[in-house]
């Protein structure tokens, strides 16, 4: 037998690098732990730690670009639309959040309140499931539990399972003996007053009622930051205007009102920029609004869905650009992660950061 490698073998194996513009940046996670556990310095090497670590940096990068965006003065020839003060332009990028029911389920529903207390987003878009939890936990708790507890058993016992998250069915009594003399008072304003309701105005009056500083839709409703929710009837709460129509029959929804108000919030944005947690209905009517004005400026995704099925909640962000969603020079992100561990490091990592930058030099001002 020869001593000599068979050339073949080696050229295949030993080909030659040629130049490629994309070897750039050289992968190299945190390397200081000798010197101690520096939580900020750890998320700073995500970006150039490689898969969805390198997501997360991107997409901290595309959402501090909306923050900054968002601070610029808007151009002097600016119309701002007074006659509804939920779509008035008020700063230069309008962003839009969109969020499924169980992250309002989970704790991320306090990272959400901080959001919308502090006027850092414009426009939420969710489900009938992230309007409801959020009034139910202010009337009782959301506790922790298993994913392997048996369901049967559970249905026994009066207990709700969302993944590893455990509701009493007693919450749900408790919401609809709130939320039934409410609808009451909003047929009774239709009647008398003429008084069309719509999702996003049904929303802004149960932040009113709550009145519970724990809520998001309270803060909602007290900064004027609209909430729509197309699918308004696919939770508990379509349950309880189900059994209200029986006992107390003609409210009345109109959902066309919102569409437009959410289309024209799109199209008057001088930018926009979209965050959306989750997929199915949250994320195409938020991306189907941004069509409006031919795409969104920013754009960052949180989800675990894949897009071999061809499903819109795990399509990636260049699909929504052929729909002319997303602007073509845009550099959207899309981080293939689970909500809860990834969501509080980018907002500490963006609008949390920016909040203390803010309060700080508001000191030292004085």
């Amino acid at each position: 037998m020869s001593n000599k490698v068979p050339e073949i073998a080696k050229t295949s194996v030993l080909v030659k690098s040629c130049d490629f513009t994309d070897l750039k940046t050289i992968v190299k996670g945190y390397d200081e732990w000798e010197k101690g556990v520096d939580y900020r310095s750890i998320l700073k090497s995500y970006i150039n730690c490689g898969f969805q670590s390198t997501n997360l940096g991107l997409a901290i990068e595309e959402i501090n670009k909306m923050i900054q965006c968002r601070k610029e003065p808007l151009p002097s020839d600016t119309c701002i639309n007074e006659e509804d003060p939920f779509i008035a332009i008020t700063n230069n990028c309008t962003l839009f959040l969109g969020y499924t029911s169980n992250i309002v389920s989970s704790g991320l529903r306090e990272t959400l309140k901080f959001l919308i207390k502090n006027k850092m987003i414009d426009c939420l878009v969710t489900t009938a499931g992230g309007i409801e939890e959020d009034f139910i936990k202010c009337l009782a708790p959301t506790f922790i539990g298993d994913f392997n507890l048996d369901g049967v058993m559970l249905r026994e016992k009066g207990i709700n399972r969302i993944g590893n998250l455990l509701v009493p069915n007693n919450n749900y009594c408790k919401f609809e003996d709130w939320v039934l003399p409410i609808l009451d008072e909003m047929v009774k304003e239709q009647m008398e007053n003429r008084i069309v309701w719509s999702p996003s105005t049904i929303i802004a009056k149960l932040g009113e009622k709550i009145n519970n500083e724990e809520s998001i839709y309270y803060w909602a409703a007290k900064n004027k930051i609209p909430v729509f929710c197309p699918a308004l009837t696919d939770g508990s709460l379509g349950d309880m205007i189900f059994f209200h129509s029986f006992k107390n029959p003609g409210l009345i929804i109109d959902i066309i009102s919102d569409l437009k108000r959410l289309n024209m919030m799109a199209i008057n944005a001088k930018h926009t920029g979209m965050i959306i947690i989750g997929g199915g209905v949250v994320k195409h009517h938020i991306c189907n609004a941004n069509l409006m004005r031919n795409g969104a400026d920013y754009s960052v995704f949180i989800n675990t869905a894949s897009e071999f099925d061809g499903s819109d909640a795990g399509a990636r962000p260049d699909e929504a650009k052929s729909w002319g969603k997303i602007k073509k020079e845009a550099s959207p992100v899309k981080i293939y992660a689970e909500a809860t561990l990834v969501f509080p490091l980018i907002v500490g990592e963006t609008f949390a950061k920016d909040f203390h930058e803010n309060n700080n030099n508001q000191k030292l001002q004085v």
